[in-house]
C-alpha cells in the first residue's frame, strides 16, 4: 500500500487552511483549526517556509501565509518539500547490483515513479480545498487530508459531484 507520510499529510491540510485566510496566521491558530499539535504544525509551516511554499512574517502580528496561490502550489511540491523526492522505490530487490546497473529492473521503476509525481503534480492545493470531505469507517471528519477526502468522481476541478 502506498500511504503518504503523516507530515506530508499535514502539511497538505494546513497548506489548505492557509489557502482560506486573507492575511497571516499563527501556529497555534492552525494548530486549533486543523486538530494537528502545534509542535508538528510548527515543524510543518518552518518546512514549508524553507522551502518557499510560505512567506513567515516576524512580530506581535506575525505569522504564515502562502507565498503563491493555492493553484499554484502542486501536491507533489508539498511531498517534495517535507518528505524529499518521490519515489515508490529505488530497487525491489536490495541487492548490491541495483546501484550499478546489474539489475534486471535497473531503471524500471523511473516510470512508475515519473507517473506517480506527474499526477501529484497536476493536483493542486485549490483543487484539495474542493474536494468534498467523506469521513471513512473509523474516522472523525476532521482527521487528515489524505485520508479524510475522497474525490467523488474523476470529474476537472471544479465540476465534483456530491
Amino acid at each position: 500500500m502506498l500511504r503518504l507520510s503523516k507530515l506530508a499529510d499535514y502539511a497538505v491540510l494546513t497548506l489548505v487552511k492557509l489557502g482560506r485566510h486573507d492575511t497571516v496566521v499563527t501556529s497555534p491558530a492552525l494548530a486549533q483549526e486543523t486538530g494537528v499539535p502545534e509542535p508538528t504544525v510548527a515543524k510543518v509551516l518552518k518546512t514549508l517556509a524553507s522551502d518557499g511554499l510560505l512567506v513567515s512574517q516576524r512580530g506581535a502580528r506575525g505569522g504564515y501565509r502562502l507565498a503563491m496561490k493555492p493553484e499554484e502550489i502542486s501536491i507533489a511540491r508539498v511531498i517534495e518539500a517535507v518528505d524529499g523526492p518521490i519515489s515508490l522505490t529505488a530497487c525491489v530487490t536490495g541487492g548490491s547490483g541495483c546501484d550499478n546497473g546489474e539489475c534486471t529492473l535497473y531503471g524500471g521503476w523511473d516510470v512508475v515513479n515519473d507517473a506517480i509525481r506527474d499526477t501529484l503534480s497536476g493536483i493542486s492545493i485549490a483543487r484539495m480545498a474542493e474536494m468534498k470531505q467523506v469521513p471513512r469507517r473509523g474516522q472523525s471528519a476532521g482527521s487528515g487530508i489524505a485520508n479524510g477526502f475522497r474525490q467523488e468522481n474523476m470529474a476537472p476541478a471544479g465540476t465534483m459531484g456530491g
